[in-house]
C-alpha cells in the first residue's frame, strides 16, 4: 500500500468501481434485518458494510444494476428514494455540525467578524486558526471573493442558502461564516464533500428557502 494512502486513513473497496481508497470519500451502507438497505453515516451499524464512493453516477449505477445485493450476497430492498434520503441525511449532518461549532464557540458569522477572523488567524473564544469557510450560495459574489482572497487555501463550503446557514447558526440571516480548525471542521468538510458528490447534478442541495442574495452578513 502506498504510504500516502495509509496517512489518509482506513481503506475500503467501492462496490461499483472495485477501487480501494480512503473511506473518507465513501458512504457505508448496511442491510437491516428486514432486508432494507440503510445508509450508515455513523459507520456503527452491525453487519457487513457495503461501501460506495460518494458520487451520484455511482449511486445510480449501484441501484440500477442491483450491486448492493450482489455485494451483500443476499436479497436487498433498496428504497426508491434512496438518493433523496441520503442527501437529506448528509444535509442535516452538515447543518447540525455547524450548529455544534457555533455553540462551542468555534464558529463566527457575519462579513466583518469573518474578515477579522481570517485576517487575524483566530476564530471564536478558543482563538483557534480558521479551518473552514462557509458561504451561502445565494450571497454576494463580490463579498465572497474578498473573504476568500484573505485565505485562498482555506476550504470553502457553499452548498447551502443563507436561510439554512442562519438557522444552523442561530441568526436571522447569515451569508458568511468561518469554523475553527479541529474535529468539527474536519467532519463538516468530509460530509460536505460527500454531499456535493452525491447531489443531483441538475439541482444543488436545497434546505430552507432562499434568502435575499447580495446581503452581507
Amino acid at each position: 500500500m502506498d504510504p500516502a494512502d495509509q496517512e489518509r486513513g482506513p481503506q475500503r473497496r467501492c462496490i461499483v468501481t472495485g477501487t480501494v481508497g480512503p473511506k473518507d470519500g465513501m458512504i457505508r451502507f448496511a442491510v437491516a434485518p428486514d432486508g432494507e438497505l440503510v445508509p450508515d453515516l455513523e459507520e456503527r451499524l452491525p453487519g457487513r458494510g457495503l461501501w460506495l464512493t460518494a458520487e451520484r453516477p455511482l449511486l445510480d449505477k449501484a441501484v440500477a444494476r442491483n450491486l448492493f445485493a450482489k455485494a451483500a450476497r443476499r436479497a436487498v430492498r433498496v428504497p426508491p428514494d434512496l438518493a433523496i434520503r441520503l442527501t437529506a441525511l448528509l444535509e442535516r449532518r452538515c447543518l447540525d455540525t455547524i450548529g455544534l461549532a457555533r455553540r462551542a464557540g468555534q464558529a463566527v458569522a457575519g462579513f466583518e467578524k469573518v474578515r477579522e477572523a481570517l485576517k487575524g488567524g483566530r476564530v471564536g473564544r478558543p482563538g483557534t486558526p480558521p479551518g473552514l469557510l462557509l458561504e451561502a450560495r445565494d450571497g454576494s459574489a463580490d463579498q465572497r471573493g474578498k473573504l476568500q482572497a484573505l485565505a485562498p487555501a482555506l476550504p470553502v463550503v457553499d452548498l447551502f442558502d443563507s436561510a439554512a446557514l442562519a438557522a444552523a447558526l442561530g441568526r436571522e440571516h447569515a451569508v458568511h461564516a468561518v469554523v475553527a480548525r479541529g474535529k468539527l471542521a474536519d467532519g463538516l468538510a468530509r460530509d460536505a464533500a460527500r454531499l456535493g458528490g452525491l447531489a443531483d447534478p441538475d439541482a444543488r442541495p436545497s434546505v430552507a428557502g432562499a434568502g435575499p442574495g447580495g446581503r452581507g452578513n
